[in-house]
């Protein structure tokens, strides 16, 4: 036991969504492998998912890196579905802080655990900041968006301030007003209101989202510290900026590069995926020249209509391009998704379909020559570090955000009208995957990835973070 007493213990808690997971799981890894006991707390809905998509013992963890629940305060429900975003956040706001104490108690309570020492939370979570106050230890808040997505969410109070959100009124949309230019936002050159996370676009006061994150933000200045999975080289100006009005900032990304680089094969079997990976599209790539397919996936939260889905598959056929093409089974909105029969006629020989996929080896796999995305920061930063350029649709959230880096600060993405039509998927299809433009961004994205890996490898800025994060703020006494 007194080894045990000695090992650090974090409380590692994501905001209950997959892609809040994914990079708080890859996060835990890092710390385990620097001899911290983990404690990986998910909500009872996401437990009960990951075993069906995992299997039964798939979270039985290790003796000291451990699954906890609490309850998201919804209402019980079986579903294979992401949960309605607004009512989560109104939730686990309201309702989360209770079980998390308890939780923690019981943790602290246990004569074989470690107590615990420190508490690392999804930004989003920031309720937790009230447990480690009490418990006087130190807890750091990891935003999972980009440094420019964070960025435009810590201007919201301002905004709503200089009344620039909530809109007027619904002609906002749509009268130019988005497009005007705010030269004043720092780390934020010539950014646009169309650019920054689309939850300003709401004409309600009330609104879930507007209010939730300017309060999260609000509460940001209390944590010990602040994580983002980014690296320097890439988001040198926001992070700047941040830096300069936020506690101690430390980018530490790519995360899954870092994870990759540890030699733990029981670690390797830890996994958050919530959907079913379909681990023969792997095999099919294998088949595929280089650079020739297409990858189209939306993540785990974008819906779309049954009309997009339409206009997206007949841009792919007819643009002639290989293509692998992910379709989550909630992708449409209020329905299942269904495609023309002619267009998997069209396609059966140069297209293939899936549910779910491992996408950090897809989107390694030497035949991928483009991506076709929604612009999630997982799915952004996991394309730079592929060397993949993008079409980008963005959906909601910091993606606006992401999709304007992408396409001028990082000039590796062309964007896709959200009123999407057939004819423009396949223009640029076509020209990303044949033309010069396409070419172009092939090779600023490879020198991307050539800068991610640096800033991983040995003595890089992010690996270094890693180790000053542990040993300026977990391990602080």
């Amino acid at each position: 036991m007194g080894s045990l007493a000695k090992k650090p213990h974090a409380v590692c808690i994501p905001y209950p969504a997959q892609g809040h997971i994914n990079p708080m799981l890859k996060l835990a890894k890092l710390f385990h492998n620097k001899d911290f006991h983990i404690t990986f707390v998910l909500t009872e809905y996401n437990y009960k998912r990951l075993l069906k998509s995992r299997g039964p013992d798939s979270l039985n963890g290790l003796s000291d890196f451990q699954f906890q629940t609490i309850p998201d305060g919804l209402p019980p429900s079986d579903g294979e579905i992401t949960q309605d975003i607004p009512s989560l956040c109104d939730s686990t706001s309201k309702k989360c802080l209770v079980p998390f104490r308890d939780l923690i108690t019981s943790l602290n309570d246990n004569p074989n655990l470690p107590p615990v020492s420190c508490i690392v939370s999804d930004g989003v979570m920031s309720f937790t900041l009230d447990v480690a106050e009490e418990l006087g230890i130190p807890e750091v808040l990891f935003w999972t968006t980009s440094a420019c997505g964070f960025m435009g969410y810590v201007h919201y109070p301002q905004l709503i301030q200089e009344g620039l959100t909530p809109l007027k009124d619904a002609s906002c949309l749509t009268n130019g007003y988005l497009e005007t230019t705010l030269d004043w936002l720092k780390g934020m050159d010539n950014i646009r209101l169309m650019d920054l996370p689309s939850f300003i676009r709401t004409t309600d006061p009330k609104d879930i989202m507007l209010n939730f994150l300017r309060d999260e933000v609000q509460r940001t200045p209390r944590a010990s510290a602040i994580i983002l999975n980014t690296f320097d080289a890439l988001e040198n100006d926001a992070v700047s900026a941040m830096q300069s009005i936020l506690p101690p900032v430390y980018t530490i990304g790519s995360l899954h590069l870092l994870v990759n680089q540890l030699s733990d094969n029981e670690l390797n079997l830890i996994g958050s995926n919530l959907w079913k990976e379909e681990l023969e599209c792997l095999q099919w790539l294998d088949t595929k020249e280089p650079g020739s397919v297409v990858y189209v996936n939306f993540g785990s939260i974008t819906v779309m209509t049954p009309q997009q889905m339409i206009e997206f598959a007949w841009g792919l056929a007819n643009s002639k391009n290989t293509f692998l093409w992910i379709i989550r089974p909630d992708l449409v909105s209020g329905e299942a998704a269904m495609l023309p029969p002619e267009f998997i006629m069209d396609t059966k020989e140069r297209g293939l379909l899936a549910s779910w996929c491992p996408q950090e080896q897809v989107l390694n796999h030497p035949s991928i020559g483009g991506f076709l995305t929604h612009n999630g920061w997982n799915s952004t930063i996991e394309s730079i570090c592929g060397g993949v350029p993008m079409i980008c649709w963005p959906f909601f959230a910091e993606q606006q955000t992401n999709c304007r880096y992408t396409c001028v600060h990082w000039g590796i993405g062309m964007e896709i009208d959200n009123n999407v039509k057939r004819d423009e998927v396949e223009n640029l299809v076509r020209e990303l995957m044949e033309e010069e433009k396409g070419k172009e961004m092939k090779r600023k994205a490879m020198e991307w990835k050539k800068k991610a890996e640096k800033a991983t490898a040995p003595g890089g800025s992010s690996y270094m973070n890693i180790e000053k994060l542990i040993n300026e703020i977990l391990l602080k006494k």
